[in-house]
């Protein structure tokens, strides 16, 4: 029997819960949580008291002492560089939160250093291994709705993302970093790749830096036009946070991702709606509980591919493009014009 992978946690935030949790219920699989990390040496006490694992406020004296062959970063996006590359100097595996960098020269840098380094990086890019998106990814995968034409991916709310983030009030790349980026790899997954974004953004809501809304329209390599919108500042009721709802015509149907996870199938003129959600976990809350169990699902992936000596679905390769794609995205929103994403 192999040995267990051995997992160091840097950033015990409020959204590093969910990978505890995650890395927990992976223990059956060969996951082993070996050290928890925070320049907050208080909340990397609490996690770690909580998680049964050595707790650190250093980075590097974590890995010194733990020896992980992983290590899941946890944190804000301007710390993921510098944490990578001490990873990699030590011989370690990561898995990088999204958005993997600030910018796209950063995005370049890290790619490249994975690259030299040999060893297995992956983003946790999660929204594409969330059930949901697993069950539409999975009808257009079986030819379902035939060759797909058109998609509309939306996540749109009001919820207050700047309570628990705080430091998104001064972000000057905001609402297509934070979320957007799942959307635009949603689209990669459903449609392919993309020849060019056209984008509009705007700034709803007063005393903040960046952009809280975005409305992007990708043309794909194979034909087909997706449109891609994310806000934090809607105004409706019942609000449908965290959820992702789409809408993606073929030529033999269509599927419709509905509030509450309700999915509406069309195909060859026979029609059905049926439930998508996630299971709710004993770790998991409404209405959390679908995020949090992509969380699950993708710390799984990634232990799988890790043990096996596999590339993860979502490599530090496979996310520069998409994160290419929000950098066209903003390039257009500035520029007017349609831009041509440059991995």
């Amino acid at each position: 029997m192999a040995p267990p992978t051995r997992i160091g946690l840097i950033g015990c935030g409020f959204y590093a819960e969910n990978h505890l949790n995650a890395w927990r219920d992976l223990a059956a699989e060969g996951a082993e949580l070996v050290g928890v990390c925070d320049l907050d040496a208080a909340k990397a006490e609490a996690a770690g008291r909580r998680f049964q694992a050595p707790w650190f406020a250093d980075a590097a004296e974590m890995i010194q002492a733990t020896r992980p062959d992983l290590v899941d970063v946890v944190t804000q996006m301007r710390a993921h560089r510098a944490l990578l590359d001490l990873a990699l100097d030590r011989g370690v595996g990561c898995i990088v939160q999204k958005p993997l960098a600030p910018s796209w020269e950063d995005c370049l840098a890290m790619a490249a250093s994975a690259r030299s380094s040999g060893r297995f990086v992956a983003v946790h890019e999660n929204f594409r291994f969330q059930t949901p998106m697993l069950r539409v990814r999975k009808l257009i995968g079986a030819g379902a709705i035939g060759k797909v034409s058109f998609a509309r991916i939306s996540f749109r709310t009001g919820f207050d993302v700047y309570r628990a983030q705080p430091y998104f009030l001064t972000e000057p790349r905001l609402v297509i970093l934070d979320v957007g980026v799942h959307l635009l790899d949603l689209a990669r997954v459903f449609l392919g790749e993309v020849e060019r974004v056209s984008c509009e953004t705007q700034t709803r809501r007063k005393g903040i830096a960046g952009e809280d809304t975005a409305t992007m329209v990708l043309r794909h390599r194979s034909g087909a036009v997706s449109i891609v919108d994310c806000t934090f500042q809607a105004k409706r009721q019942p609000d449908s946070f965290p959820e992702t709802l789409s809408e993606i015509e073929g030529d033999r149907g269509s599927l419709a991702m509905k509030p509450g996870c309700r999915l509406a199938v069309t195909t060859d003129g026979l029609s059905w709606e049926e439930d998508a959600g996630a299971p709710l976990l004993p770790w998991t809350e409404r209405p959390w509980h679908v995020s949090q169990e992509g969380v699950l699902n993708a710390c799984r992936h990634f232990l799988s591919r890790f043990r096996e000596g596999r590339a993860a679905d979502t490599s530090i390769e496979d996310n520069l493009k998409t994160m290419a794609l929000a950098e066209a995205a903003y390039q257009s929103a500035i520029s007017g014009s349609a831009v041509a994403p440059r991995a």
